[in-house]
């Protein structure tokens, strides 16, 4: 019976300090990068968004008004934008460009005009 209990207090040491290290590196990794985007008629703020290829980004929308479409056919993303909500859309970037985002939900005249670009760089 001595065995066991050494045993049994060996594995629960082994445990504990596994926990400890894995809450460490859990807590190590960086947090992903959140970029706001504020839709409202006939604009996205901000309209470029810069990123790196293969990093992960959220986008977070907000909506002033009405209801908008994010959309982003190139990297076949695509949201809708609620007002008085926040939508997250995380993207990881696996190409190198420019890549032309719309407004796809008809929110009023001048609703053509309403676009953007994600840029992706190395």
């Amino acid at each position: 019976m001595k065995l066991n209990a050494r045993l049994l207090k060996v594995l629960c040491l082994v445990m504990l300090l596994s926990a400890g290290s894995i809450g460490m590196y859990v807590s190590a990794q960086p947090a992903e990068q959140v970029i706001k985007v504020v839709a409202k008629k006939f604009d996205y703020t901000p309209n470029v968004i810069h990123l790196k290829k293969n990093v992960p980004v959220v986008l977070e929308f907000t909506s002033e008004d009405v209801v908008m479409g994010f959309y982003v056919p190139d990297l076949k993303l695509r949201t809708d934008i609620i007002p008085g909500m926040v939508t997250r859309l995380r993207i990881v970037p696996d190409k190198v460009g420019r890549f032309v985002f719309v407004c796809d939900i008809f929110c009023g005249s001048g609703h053509e005009d309403m676009t953007g670009a994600i840029v992706v760089s190395e």
